[in-house]
């Protein structure tokens, strides 16, 4: 917003700005221009105006004139100072299909009293505009000028778009080639890394605790706060900026979340040659793949097939948040290769999602550090024993001739490279002395002692932690000499997951993933709704005339399937995404509708996660629930548990039963079966962690007749047809291995996970489940209920 005066001038005085530098400095870090002026009508003064002004960095710059600003051929705004002394051209802003362009300035007359000072931060002077009782304000959205008394100035944003003209259509450059023989060093310069981010604008706020015990609130429209970001368009009726706030953040914590998102991953490989620090990143890659050998170039013999291959474009951040290096991966089309002929068995170095969580709660509880590796071109350490060619990598072919590479070493894209790297890095960390857990194969621990080290493996990400101080050290040293890695320091990003560690706790959430599914769905500025999912309507895969499939079923199931991601970190969503993935096969417009819906609710927190804080009890917890005959399509019913470790929410689920359950006493059972092979295999995961439990896990379930049938091993109509392996509940409780314990339906925290709850219930159990967002806004107003 842009103001002037409607006319009335007072003069200025020379020394306010001296003496309020000295007196006030919380006028300079506003980024205001203040000038003190007299007590007498401003009619009575005469019209004298200050050979020079100083602004809020504290430089002097000299007022040459003042000038009116014609915005358009009918809206001028009059009387503002010229300051002359910017080192950027003068020019005034007119407004052409939306695009901020500059023109001349015709300099007139002079005013009187300086209040306001708007510094654009690219492609214009600087001008000081005047304030008086009312102000001229336009508009560029309606492109009007009104009148007003009552006018907020927006100190942190500046009014002139950054995007003066249309960038240009970005050069076609010819792509490199390498030869085979050697590879020259690169020509370009090495990726510069983009300035720190600006540190976030102090605001004054009345703040309000947070809390996740009643329905989120969402900022009225007539006093919402202003975005944190500048560049976060304000044309929309619900701001995505609302919504998300950094203020609590901790500087280095700041500065790696604002950095997430500052380069933009190429689509193309031509986009990425024309990129000197893309380009850069990919001249290593293919030095790196010929120094280690990974291949001989020989034509494609008669008989054979070769596998295609592309390239993956990763942004590294560093330990303080900021980005480390631009990262391109030379990737095989492994979909192309066929069982037999050039791949035999395969296996993936996957660590279990709730390994990860378990892991980061037991870490929290006994205080012990979390770092992160990246190993180096990690799957080029595997041997391959199968015979594969593979196409030349696109931007690097050799010109005038036909060859492909005869690979040695495996490569990534390969179906056997994750079994071939896994092997060889077991080999290297069992002979430190690790054993590999049983529960699962991608965690390795090191007991000596008292003493312990946990090395969690997911592909070429390694987690870190333990008690072991010396030994972490020793391993990471024993890694690198065997394979080049990376040491990315305190935990922060792993596989998608933001770690903001604190010194109460730990908060696990995908801020950054939830955003930009919401910008990718062009979701960012849709309004809100209160709950994922309306508790009065239920889905069904029968259609109606209104009802009908959907011409692009792909685009369903791409935001379905980056929303099961996203409930590694939201237990709130599950059931509804659980829901709307039962029509993948065939999705019709309700079945969308239903997909749009769990987008607005994120929109009201699109950091919301988990927060681990430490506890001196370690236990296990569980709650089970079913829904009984939820599915109004074939009549099945749904489960849903949650288990807890010392108070931590480590592991979930929703999902409808395999078969239909004849009582709700059987799908409660059902149901309790499911979570005692939950509880068993996390009793094993702690044993290989070191953890002793104290006492059996509990168990709640608020059916006593399904508590009946677990606790008494008896058969009757009601239980004779139900399978053997759903007595595996039975077997658990006589061995005193879970203990049951029967909780009321209000305070059952896994009913959200079988059925669409209202708002006071639902926002009851979130709170109970640990979700915490830390990227709240300081205050709201009144939930906004949706369509």
């Amino acid at each position: 917003m842009i103001s002037c005066p409607p006319g009335s001038v007072v003069s200025v005085s020379d020394g306010g700005t001296s003496y309020l530098a000295h007196r006030s400095s919380w006028i300079l870090d506003s980024g205001a221009s203040h000038h003190i002026t007299s007590r007498k009508p401003p009619q009575y003064l005469n019209s004298v105006h200050p050979q020079f002004i100083t602004v809020a960095s504290g430089d002097t710059l000299p007022v040459s004139g003042a000038a009116d600003i014609n915005l358009t051929p009918s809206i001028t705004l009059r009387s503002a100072l010229h300051v002359s002394g910017s080192p950027i051209a003068r020019r005034k802003p007119s407004l052409e299909k939306g695009i901020c362009r500059m023109v001349s300035i015709s300099l007139t007359h002079l005013p009187q009293r300086c209040c306001r000072l708007l510094a654009p931060l690219t492609g214009i002077d600087v001008w000081v505009m005047l304030l008086y009782t009312s102000s001229k304000n336009f508009s560029p959205t309606d492109r009007k000028v009104v009148t007003s008394a009552d006018v907020t100035f927006l100190e942190d944003q500046p009014y002139y778009s950054e995007l003066i003209d249309p960038p240009p259509p970005p050069a076609t450059l010819p792509r490199p080639v390498i030869p085979v023989t050697s590879i020259p060093p690169p020509l370009l310069p090495t990726p510069i890394p983009p300035k720190p981010p600006t540190p976030p604008v102090i605001r004054v706020y009345t703040r309000r605790p947070p809390s996740s015990t009643t329905p989120r609130e969402l900022p009225r429209s007539n006093d919402a706060l202003q975005p944190a970001d500048p560049t976060t368009a304000s044309s929309t009726a619900h701001p995505l900026a609302n919504y998300v706030s950094l203020h609590r953040l901790t500087p280095p914590l700041y500065a790696f979340v604002t950095s997430l998102s500052s380069i933009s991953i190429p689509n193309s490989v031509q986009e990425a040659l024309t990129h000197p620090g893309w380009r850069a990143a990919m001249e290593d890659e293919m030095r790196a793949l010929w120094a280690n050998q990974t291949w001989d170039l020989v034509p494609l013999p008669t008989g054979h097939t070769s596998v295609s291959c592309k390239w993956v474009f990763v942004v590294k951040h560093a330990a303080d948040g900021t980005i480390d290096r631009l990262k391109a991966r030379l990737v095989a089309r492994g979909f192309t290769q066929q069982h037999g002929l050039d791949y035999e068995e395969t296996f993936s170095p996957v660590a279990k999602l709730n390994t990860v969580r378990v892991l980061l709660s037991l870490a929290v509880h006994r205080h012990w550090p979390l770092y992160q590796l990246d190993i180096k071109n990690a799957f080029l350490n595997g041997d391959l024993q199968e015979t594969v060619y593979m196409q030349e990598p696109p931007g690097f072919e050799t010109t005038g001739e036909s060859l492909v590479c005869h690979l040695r070493k495996s490569i990534y894209g390969l179906k056997q490279s994750p079994r071939a790297w896994f092997e060889k890095f077991s080999k290297v960390v069992c002979a430190s002395g690790f054993t590999r857990s049983s529960a699962d194969s991608s965690l390795f621990i090191r007991h000596r002692s008292t003493e312990t080290v946990i090395l969690l493996v997911y592909v070429d990400d390694i987690l870190i932690t333990g008690n072991d101080t010396a030994g972490i050290q020793q391993i990471k040293e024993q890694l690198n000499s065997a394979f080049q890695t990376k040491d990315l320091g305190n935990l922060r990003y792993f596989l998608g997951l933001e770690v903001a560690r604190r010194s109460d706790g730990l908060v696990l959430s995908q801020r950054k993933y939830c955003m930009d599914l919401l910008h990718d769905a062009g979701y960012s500025g849709c309004k809100p709704a209160e709950t994922p999912m309306d508790a009065n309507h239920k889905l069904s895969a029968h259609s109606s005339d209104s009802d009908k499939l959907l011409t692009n079923p792909e685009y369903y199931r791409r935001l379905v399937g980056k929303l099961i991601y996203l409930t590694v970190t939201r237990p709130d969503i599950s059931f509804a995404v659980g829901v709307v993935s039962r029509f993948m096969h065939a999705p019709r417009t309700s079945h969308l509708q239903a997909v749009e819906r769990i987008l607005r609710y994120l929109k009201i927190a699109p950091g919301q996660g988990l927060v681990y804080k430490p506890s001196t009890s370690l236990s296990l917890v569980a709650y089970s629930d079913a829904d009984y005959a939820g599915s109004i399509d074939d009549r099945r019913s749904t489960t849903g548990f949650c288990t807890y470790f010392g108070g931590h929410l480590i592991t979930w689920r929703s999902k409808k039963q395999s078969v239909v359950a004849r009582s709700s006493a059987e799908a409660e059972y059902r149901a309790m079966a499911a979570v005692a092979s939950e509880l068993t295999w996390l009793e094993s995961l702690l044993g290989d962690l070191g953890v002793r439990l104290s006492s059996p896990a509990t168990l709640f379930c608020d059916s006593q007749a399904a508590i009946h049938i677990a606790k008494n091993p008896v058969f009757h109509e009601r239980t004779k047809h139900i399978e053997v392996d759903c007595h595996f509940i039975r077997e658990k409780v006589q061995s005193k291995k879970i203990d049951l314990e029967h909780v009321p339906a209000k305070d059952q925290v896994a009913d959200i996970l079988t059925k669409a709850l209202s708002g006071p219930l639902y926002y009851q159990f979130l709170s109970k489940l640990g979700a915490y967002d830390l990227y709240a806004p300081a205050c709201g107003g009144v939930l906004e209920k949706p369509n």
